[in-house]
C-alpha cells in the first residue's frame, strides 16, 4: 500500500502487526465520528491489552507486537480504530528504521496488504494504519502520520487523558522526571507510569499531517490544499468527471530574471514501479492518456505556464499514482521562484477545482508539487507535497517521488 491508500476488509477479525529493525512499542486506540476516544478505556496497549473488539498482544521482543481487530464486536458508534507504534528506546526517531505494517486474515493467517511509510526522520511516533467503517463496510487505510513528541503526542492528539505524574513520597520537593514514552513492563518494573501519563497536558502538535489525513471532498465547491493534505475527487457521492488538467505556474521572484523551469508527470504502478514520465521532451505517454501543452521558457505572464491533462478513465490499470513534479534544467534554485503552484481543473468546463500553493521556497532546483493516487474503490485522491529536491530534471525525480508515494 500506498500512503492515503485503502482496501476492503475480506475477514471480519484482521490482525495487525508492525515490525521495525528495533522492538517497537504498539497500540490501537478506539475513535469516534469526532476522531476522539469516548474514555481513556478505548486506548489498547501493553498496560491496558484489551478493549471492546480491539487486543494487543506483545511480541516480547522476538517477533513484532500485534494489534488484532474484530470488526463484528467493535461498538457501534466506534468508526475507526488507528494502529500506532513508537521506538521502544527512549528518544530514538524512526530515522532508518522505518516500520513496517502487516495486515492480515487473524484467522487464517494469510496476508492482506504491507505498507511502510517512506521518508521517515525525526519522528518518534507513528500512526501506521486505520481500520474504518464506511458506509457499512470495514476497510484499512495506510496512514503513516508521523508525531516528534513519541506516544503521548498521539494519545493527546485523539482525546487520552494525559497528565503530570505525581511526586514520588521519597522525592525532592521538585517532581521527578517522567518515565521515557511507552517504555515497556519487563521483569519486575520500576515505577514506570503508564504513557498516557508520560506528558503535561498541554496538547502538542504532530510533527508534519500526513497523507490522508483530514481528508476532505468537492462537495462545498473549490479547495485550498495545505500541505500534506488530501482531497477526494468526488463531488456528491459521485466520481469527478474523469477528464482533468492540472496547470503548473510560477513567476520570477523579486522582479528577477526569467526563470525556464519545466513541470512533468511520472506515472507509477501498484508497486510504485516507474511506467513513464510526461515532459517537455515527451508530450504524450500511456497511448495519449496524458499530454503535457509543452515547454515555457520564461514563466512570464499571468495563469498557467504549463498543463498536464489527464484522462483517468484511459489510464492503463497498471497506473495507480501520478507526481506532479517541477525542476529548474538552468539550475536556478525554488528561493527564485515567487507564488508557485499547482491547480487541478475540470478539462471539461475549465472549472478550478482544486489548488495547492507553494509557501515556502529552499534552495534545490526539484520539487514535487502534488500525487494523484487511485484508491481501491476506484476513485483518485489528490495530496499537496511540497517536497524538494536537489534534481534538474524529471529522470532525478523518479526515485523520490516513488518513494512519496
Amino acid at each position: 500500500m500506498t500512503p492515503g491508500s485503502n482496501i476492503p476488509l475480506t475477514a471480519a477479525r484482521v490482525a495487525v502487526d508492525v515490525a521495525a529493525p528495533v522492538r517497537l512499542d504498539v497500540s490501537g486506540l478506539l475513535l469516534t465520528a469526532d476522531g476522539k476516544v469516548r474514555s481513556d478505556d478505548d486506548f489498547i496497549f501493553f498496560n491496558q491489552p484489551s478493549g471492546p473488539g480491539v487486543t494487543y498482544q506483545s511480541g516480547g521482543g522476538t517477533t513484532p507486537d500485534k494489534i488484532t481487530v474484530d470488526t463484528a464486536a467493535v461498538p457501534s458508534g466506534i468508526e475507526k480504530i488507528v494502529v500506532t507504534a513508537s521506538p521502544d528506546a527512549a528518544g530514538q526517531s524512526f530515522q532508518g528504521i522505518e516500520p513496517t505494517a502487516t495486515i492480515r486474515d487473524a484467522d487464517t493467517g494469510s496476508v492482506l496488504a504491507t505498507f511502510t511509510p517512506p521518508q521517515l526522520g525525526t519522528e518518534t511516533a507513528l500512526v501506521i494504519v486505520e481500520i474504518y467503517l464506511r458506509n457499512g463496510v470495514w476497510k484499512a487505510r495506510a496512514v503513516g502520520q508521523g508525531y516528534a513528541n513519541g506516544l503521548a503526542g498521539i494519545a493527546t492528539d485523539f482525546g487520552v487523558s494525559v497528565e503530570e505524574p505525581a511526586p514520588a513520597p521519597a522525592a525532592a520537593p521538585a517532581a521527578p522526571m517522567a518515565p521515557p514514552v511507552g517504555q515497556p513492563v519487563q521483569g519486575p518494573p520500576p515505577p514506570v507510569a503508564d504513557p498516557r501519563q508520560a506528558a503535561p497536558a498541554a496538547p502538542p502538535a504532530p510533527a508534519a499531517p500526513a497523507p490522508g489525513a483530514g481528508k476532505i471532498n468537492l462537495d462545498k465547491g473549490r479547495v485550498s490544499l495545505q500541505k500534506n493534505q488530501t482531497v477526494s475527487l468526488v463531488k456528491g457521492g459521485k466520481p469527478l468527471l474523469s477528464q482533468i488538467k492540472m496547470g503548473l505556474g510560477w513567476e520570477p521572484a523579486f522582479r528577477g530574471k526569467n526563470i525556464d523551469l519545466d513541470a512533468s508527470v511520472i506515472a507509477y504502478g501498484p508497486n510504485r514501479n516507474h511506467v513513464d514520465s510526461c515532459y517537455f521532451g515527451k508530450l504524450s505517454i500511456v497511448n495519449g492518456a496524458i499530454k503535457h501543452s509543452g515547454d515555457n521558457l520564461t514563466g512570464e505572464g499571468g495563469g498557467d505556464d504549463e498543463v498536464i491533462a489527464v484522462d483517468l478513465g484511459r489510464l492503463p490499470q497498471d497506473v495507480t499514482g501520478l507526481v506532479f513534479t517541477v525542476n529548474s534544467f538552468s539550475g536556478q534554485k525554488f528561493t527564485e521562484v515567487a507564488k508557485a503552484y499547482c491547480r487541478l481543473m475540470d478539462a471539461a468546463t475549465g472549472e478550478e477545482l482544486v489548488r495547492f500553493d507553494l509557501t515556502n521556497a529552499e534552495a534545490q532546483t526539484g520539487v514535487m508539487m502534488a500525487k494523484l493516487i487511485k484508491q481501491f474503490s476506484g476513485e483518485w485522491e489528490m495530496t499537496g507535497m511540497g517536497q524538494f529536491v536537489k534534481s534538474r530534471t524529471v529522470r532525478g525525480m523518479v526515485k523520490p517521488a516513488a518513494q512519496a508515494l
